[in-house]
């Protein structure tokens, strides 16, 4: 074979791989609204920064006949690349191949980019399309899924990870995308569950769909296990890359920082308006954070699932950070077991990442009810504490009104490690509110005239910040309009912090 006919045999088997399940396949992939893998892969990276690795890679089963069906790749496309100019690692099932199914030999591949990514300190992105294990390989293809779970956990907190669900994922397939940081599912044409519908009926006779079961809207408004949706495939590859924007490579390094655009001692007079006078009238805390933060530009995660807390990222003076607040328009910014659930999450991931962050406070309590207490919201509320407290990255809170009892503590309180602790002049912080404390105190003993007087007494007293300040829990009240300079203020100088906690394995948190 001349040397012509050697590039020219190259060129055949590259387009056989690029072809993947062939043109037949990936008409009824695009029939169905989705990509191909490759496609994918285009559309979230750099243009033209794309390296594919182990792209001729086989199975090597036997049984059943499959050894006569080959395809170059074997149903996932991995290798490296950029998004916005900074290599990432990744992985993309190929639904037109086997249906996308794990066998050994693409588990392998998987592996190998797990590790080079670690290795490397560079982040992760799997991009999830797959008809489950390959049957024909039985164990082995288990096997598989368990290395790459294995690799999942030990990358864990050394660098980002994050999974994209672009069609089925079901059975053991759904465990790597749940131990990875982030995940992003798309409406309608994403689904996740350990058990399917058929399933279901057949073992609990409950009848439900696809959608309903395991849909974006499902796991991300009601279970929790998803972080973001999107409308279709370009649009949550896009959130990809502005979530990318936000964070490092790895732990050891900082966040990018960008040039800021927006003036860092901007006025923000309205500022002063947005608390109510009435304690008990709701407002919206997104006002609060989108005047603060750089542009107005503030990506929420988990917008959906437990409102009464927002969490997200957005940057001060060009700096990156994650922002923790309690939302007093939805369940008047209660803590309840979904909401410390997954601030504690995010927290730990921020701090995992030397990611600061910034706590605004308005939390009247915990959720009271036989629901919450036999659902042990004394374990959940006590993850977000233990979030709180491990975190070493710097820690900057602004309570706006109510800080009440235990929940003032858990919600990044000095004493459990804030290095700035700032209040409004609208802040009460107390064990309870007032109406509830005289009746405890004086056990119902008095006349309306002297219980009134009396709520007005305790709210004097405690139903604002001075107490907190005199004791030097808060280290400055300050003009609401003045929130975004002070918080850039401290970012600044907590920026060189150096803490570390006591050696260990790794803490027990209340799981």
């Amino acid at each position: 074979m001349d040397l012509k006919a050697k590039f020219e045999h190259f060129e055949t088997i590259n387009k056989v791989a690029e072809a993947g399940g062939g043109q037949e396949r990936i008409e009824k992939q695009h029939a169905a609204g989705k990509k191909t893998a490759r496609e994918r892969i285009l559309d979230l990276l750099d243009p033209g920064t794309f390296n594919e690795i182990d792209k001729l890679v086989t199975h090597r089963a036997t049984d059943f006949g499959i050894d006569k069906t080959k395809i170059p790749g074997d149903g996932v496309v991995t290798g490296y690349g950029k998004i916005n100019g900074r290599l990432v690692y990744i992985f993309a099932q190929d639904f037109t191949v086997f249906g996308g199914t794990m066998s050994r030999s693409n588990a392998d591949k998987i592996v190998k980019i797990q590790e080079l990514a670690v290795k490397m300190g560079k982040p992760l992105i799997g991009l999830n399309d797959s008809g489950g294990a390959r049957i024909q390989e039985g164990v082995q293809s288990l096997a598989g899924y368990a290395d790459i779970f294995y690799n999942n956990v030990i990358s864990s907190g050394v660098i980002p990870q994050i999974s994209v669900i672009l069609g089925p994922c079901a059975g053991g397939a759904v465990y790597s995308p749940a131990l990875t940081d982030f995940i992003f599912m798309v409406n309608e044409t994403s689904h996740m569950f350990v058990t399917g519908p058929e399933v279901i009926k057949t073992v609990t006779h409950e009848d439900v769909s696809k959608e309903d079961l395991g849909g974006a809207v499902a796991h991300t408004s009601k279970s929790g296990v998803a972080h973001f949706n999107g409308e279709n495939e370009e649009q949550t590859l896009m959130m990809v890359r502005e979530l990318m924007s936000f964070l490092p490579l790895n732990n050891m390094e900082e966040p990018v920082a960008k040039i800021p655009t927006d003036p860092i001692d901007r006025f923000i007079g309205e500022l002063n308006e947005i608390v109510p006078v009435d304690p008990n009238k709701p407002y919206d805390m997104k006002d609060i954070i989108y005047k603060i933060v750089d542009d107005e530009h503030f990506l929420e995660v988990q917008p959906h699932y437990a409102a009464n807390i927002i969490v997200g990222f957005a940057r001060f003076g060009g700096r990156s950070v994650g922002i923790v607040a309690n939302q007093p328009a939805h369940l008047a910014g209660v803590l309840d077991i979904n909401s410390s659930a997954k601030a504690a999450r995010f927290v730990r991931f921020c701090d995992a990442f030397n990611i600061p962050l910034v706590t605004l406070v308005d939390v009247p309590g915990f959720l009271p009810g036989t629901q919450q207490e036999f659902g042990g919201i004394i374990k959940h509320g006590a993850k977000l504490l233990y979030a709180f407290a491990e975190a070493t990255v710097p820690k900057v809170t602004v309570i706006t009104r109510k800080a009440y009892g235990g929940a003032y503590d858990v919600m990044s309180s000095k004493h459990i490690g804030a290095d700035v602790n700032y209040a409004f002049p609208t802040a009460e912080i107390a064990v309870m509110g007032p109406e509830g404390a005289i009746n405890i105190l004086h056990r119902n003993k008095m006349d309306d005239e002297e219980k009134a007087q009396a709520v007005e007494e305790y709210r004097d007293t405690f139903a604002n910040p001075y107490r907190a300040a005199s004791l030097g829990y808060i280290d400055e009240i300050i003009y609401p309009k003045d929130t975004r300079i002070k918080i850039i203020n401290a970012l600044e100088m907590t920026q060189d912090k150096r803490k570390s906690n006591l050696p260990r394995k790794h803490g027990n948190i209340p799981l």
